[in-house]
């Protein structure tokens, strides 16, 4: 398994470009997880469903499963946020996981920068983004694809993607 990192302030594109990416990485035969960092709380549940109501009435994990497709939900409770070190351990093997946000965090990322943001960026200040994809060519030495070319983008992906155990460690 192997690990890279897609950041970038909120609005750069990166869900867009992840959403392009996979079925490129898959159609070159790579299975593909993605770990999704969220800022705000958020819910897959419905109240009035039974998950809910579970989760709700105390549990901790509620797995919930049909025959197209599993869930499971942990609930913190009092715990703090998991670290992506740990969270990537939980994950079932595939080729390779593509992480979006944490960018706080010390894994290799390729930064997704828009410009129309106007926001500033991030590979000046963090020694771990090891790439760019822009609608705008960066003033750095840094390897550089367009944010439209998804093929190109695949091929740094798979370039800087790191090994799980690499990442962990980096991470520790």
């Amino acid at each position: 398994m192997r690990v890279i990192g897609l950041a970038g302030w909120s609005g750069a594109g990166k869900t867009t470009l992840i959403a392009k990416l996979i079925p490129e990485l898959r159609k070159r035969g790579f299975t593909v997880s993605t770990l999704k960092h969220a800022h705000h709380e958020f819910d897959f549940d419905q109240p009035g469903k039974d998950s809910y109501v579970h989760r709700d009435a105390g549990a901790t994990e509620v797995l919930v499963a049909s025959r197209m497709r599993w869930a499971i939900m942990h609930e913190l409770r009092d715990a703090s946020e998991p670290r992506l070190g740990e969270l990537l351990q939980r994950l079932s093997p595939v080729d390779l996981v593509l992480v979006e946000g944490f960018k706080s965090e010390r894994h290799a990322k390729i930064e997704v920068h828009r410009s129309a943001n106007a926001k500033g960026w991030l590979h000046p200040q963090d020694p771990t983004i090891v790439a760019v994809i822009s609608d705008i060519t960066p003033s750095t030495s840094l390897p550089y694809v367009h944010l439209d070319c998804a093929g190109e983008a695949a091929e740094l992906v798979l370039r800087f993607a790191s090994p799980l155990k690499e990442t962990i460690d980096r991470l520790a």
